[in-house]
């Protein structure tokens, strides 16, 4: 199995001649301010004919529930909300089609107005990208001027809803499959268009996979690259004799065999013959031994081998070990096989057996330890199926159901107004889980005696923080039966400041896509496994501070129109 990777800074794509410093542009050229719905364009206008698009406003970036029936979610796509607003600026081009797509009867001021504004008075506070999240608590705070602000809505929550999505899908196949297996991402031909497939191969590698088929990913974010050869090129033979160059040279160089295509068939007349491989084999499809003896000829370092083209046990297995023995001779050593259909259990478990007994019988160390990886539609109930079974797989190529996130199509992420004017605003609802929590707020995450989070807590920003050792109340925000006393071992603050517009505050640096991944598994391992675990998971908590959870219920009943009864 090939390995292309090579160190590559994971801030490439547009604008990379910028200024030492600067921020450099989305990795989408088509995230622009355009990328947006309309009506926020229309608000903007009405913000702005109103002589209210400069009152200061608050606006928190969230979601309502987990994905996948889980009970946690990770956070992706920071990195290119701040290259987004740190590029924010509207074209000549840009402010004429939205003058066309407005009535006639907007003034030209609001026009004048958008070709001066920028995101150099908008404060972002955001949870660290690649950190384990859960419902209700922001995972950014935007301030700034209402119009400027409103128009930044829908493309964060683009930006944030799938990356989200699809590296926590990423972690929780990452889970069922455990810590040993690597994971490859085979997503590209089945992702929703371009942006899909590169934004599929960035957030799955943040989400615990350890590479990827896509090669523009690669070049963009650094990500190690794998693959080997489709049915294709293995049905594209016909026989050995069309291989015309067959000499191969020692791993070491000292010598070279003239004819290899010959040395791969003693070898296979060796194990068609042993006693301890069950005897004659019969012929084996000489089209299937041609390809793989031409792609060892080509990659004799990285000899991987998809063997169901035909028939995996009596063809595909014995052709790649006769391959993989002729190799060996010659000092290389094989990559391994991939199953790309069939009962993979079954045929993982006796393509083991097989290279047990090649190793036993040729006194080929290591060669019982071959690596066998497995593709073909898998999906995490895929995985769990094959652990329950019991398998011989150490890798898992994953495609179509990764990266479409299949199992459910989008997060959810909202975008609310929680304060204007330091005024604090509420959106009600009949449905409680869509009342929003007012106010800027901060939160942090408690963590107890064993080390593992216990519950977050949201509370008014000038409330002082939580103390280690200090019992807090926690209440869920609307429920009023649902409390607990915490005395936390450890407090985390989780909002920082990524952009700090004028504020003065220190901004964060973005991290490197590599340490945005290390994160995301080390928070996923601090988690408590009840938590995490596929079947009825434990709820994490989520609470306001007793003050806050005052404050809303104040405002929702100062906020909610009173019936008559007639």
């Amino acid at each position: 199995m090939e390995d292309k990777s090579k160190p590559n800074s994971h801030s490439n794509g547009p604008d990379m001649a910028r200024p030492p410093g600067a921020v450099p542009g989305p990795t989408n050229p088509m995230v622009t301010p355009l990328l947006t719905d309309h009506y926020q364009f229309t608000m903007s206008y009405a913000y702005w004919k109103a002589g209210k698009h400069q009152e200061r406003a608050v606006f928190d970036l969230y979601f309502r529930k987990n994905p996948f029936g889980g009970e946690y979610t990770v956070f992706a796509g920071l990195e290119e909300c701040i290259r987004f607003i740190a590029n924010f600026k509207f074209t000549e081009d840009e402010i004429s089609f939205i003058r066309d797509t407005l009535p006639p009867s907007c003034e030209d001021g609001f026009f004048e107005y958008l070709r001066g504004i920028d995101c150099s008075d908008v404060e972002l506070y955001a949870i660290s990208e690649g950190s384990v999240v859960f419902p209700k608590v922001p995972l950014l705070r935007v301030e700034g001027p209402v119009a400027v602000v409103q128009l930044l809505e829908t493309p964060f929550v683009n930006l944030v809803n799938y990356a989200s999505l699809v590296t926590t899908n990423a972690a929780r196949h990452r889970f069922v499959a455990g810590k040993s297996k690597l994971l490859l991402e085979f997503g590209l031909r089945r992702a929703q268009g371009p942006d899909g497939g590169i934004g599929a191969s960035k957030y799955c590698y943040m989400g615990g996979f350890d590479a990827t088929s896509n090669v523009a990913a690669g070049k963009l974010f650094g990500i190690p690259l794998r693959g080997t050869h489709s049915h294709a090129f293995v049905s594209s033979f016909t026989s050995p004799d069309e291989i015309l160059d067959k000499l191969l040279r020692s791993a070491d160089g000292s010598t070279t065999c003239e004819d290899f295509v010959g040395l791969v068939q003693s070898w296979l007349n060796k194990i068609q013959w042993s006693k301890l491989l069950n005897g004659t084999f019969g012929e084996t499809n000489q089209s299937e031994l041609a390809a793989f003896t031409s792609y060892a000829l080509a990659f004799p370092n990285n000899f991987l081998a998809l063997v169901d083209t035909y028939d995996v046990i009596r063809s595909g297995i014995p052709n790649f070990c006769a391959v993989a023995l002729a190799l060996n001779e010659l000092g290389y050593k094989a990559s391994g096989i991939r199953l790309d259909s069939g009962d993979l259990a079954y045929l993982s478990c006796e393509a083991r057996k097989f290279f047990c007994n090649i190793e036993k019988e040729f006194g080929v160390a290591g060669f019982g330890k071959m690596t066998i990886t497995a593709s073909n539609d898998l999906n995490e109930e895929t995985l769990d199926a094959l652990n329950k079974q019991g398998h011989e797989v150490n890798a898992f190529g994953i495609g179509t159901y990764l990266v479409t996130c299949y199992a459910q199509a989008a997060l959810g992420v909202v975008f609310k107004l929680v304060e204007i004017n330091n005024q604090p605003r509420i959106k009600l609802s009949e449905d409680v889980s869509k009342v929003s929590i007012p106010c800027k707020k901060r939160s942090y995450r408690l963590y107890g005696k064993e080390g593992y989070p216990l519950v977050d807590i949201m509370t008014g920003e000038n409330e002082p923080p939580p103390k280690l050792g200090e019992r807090i109340l926690c209440r869920h925000p609307f429920n009023e039966s649902k409390r607990a006393y915490v005395v936390p071992q450890q407090v985390e603050e989780l909002l920082k400041c990524y952009w700090p517009g004028n504020s003065g505050e220190k901004r964060e640096e973005l991290p490197s896509l590599k340490d945005i991944r290390n994160r995301c598994i080390k928070q996923l391992e601090q988690m408590r496994p009840d938590h995490m675990r596929k079947l009825n998971p434990t709820p994490y908590k989520v609470s306001v501070s007793a003050n806050l959870y005052d404050f809303i219920h104040f405002l929702w009943l100062n906020e909610a129109p009173v019936g008559e009864l007639q």
